[in-house]
């Protein structure tokens, strides 16, 4: 009986947003692919739960499944499954770790970049933790675009300039999150 390790839950998130964020299904298919060889190196299988919370990728051992369903009677210790919010709002829980971690990514932003790219960083971390109580490097592209188009422009009060250099702003804060840029 073995549980699955932190990396290669980490890993298998990594490649399932990957393959959602693939704009060619072959390019998806082959993160799926990868994903499902590493989780069946260790018993496991995944699947995504669609709930009112948003996407779930879920890591359970294949010995709990018969024809695709898993069977209640299998489950031996349900803490050997795993559950990875994909998308809606992350854990109030951890806001403040978030915004933590949010924060100093603002930071090497304006060091790195200037100030204006740095106050722009700043929206985007406000706009993560508040709303999704998520850490930039984990922004969906439709959050993103949410950001961009609603955000910027109804709650934040941005120069000229900060709006002038908004997109890039946005490409060196998600890639200084360790985040994949969605494309605008």
């Amino acid at each position: 009986m073995t549980d699955l390790p932190t990396d290669v839950t980490e890993r298998a998130e990594r490649l399932t947003r990957l393959a959602r964020e693939a704009v060619d299904d072959a390019e998806a298919d082959a993160y799926r692919t990868e994903r499902d060889e590493i989780l069946a190196g260790y018993d496991y299988t995944a699947r995504i739960r669609n709930d009112e919370t948003g996407d779930v990728l879920v890591c359970h051992p294949v010995e709990w499944v018969d024809d695709g369903v898993i069977r209640p009677e299998r489950v031996d210790d349900i803490d050997r499954g795993v559950e990875i919010q994909l998308s809606g709002p992350g854990d109030p829980d951890e806001w403040a770790e978030i915004d933590a971690a949010n924060r100093a990514v603002v930071e090497a932003v304006t060091d790195a970049h200037g100030e204006t790219h740095g106050a722009n960083a700043e929206l985007l971390a406000d706009f993560m933790g508040n709303h999704y109580a998520k850490p930039i490097s984990e922004a969906t592209p439709d959050e993103i675009q949410e950001f961009r188009d609603e955000y910027v422009r109804r709650n934040a009060w941005p120069t000229a300039e900060q709006q002038s250099v908004l997109e890039q702003s946005i490409r060196l804060t998600v890639e200084e999150a360790g985040g994949r840029v969605p494309d605008a």
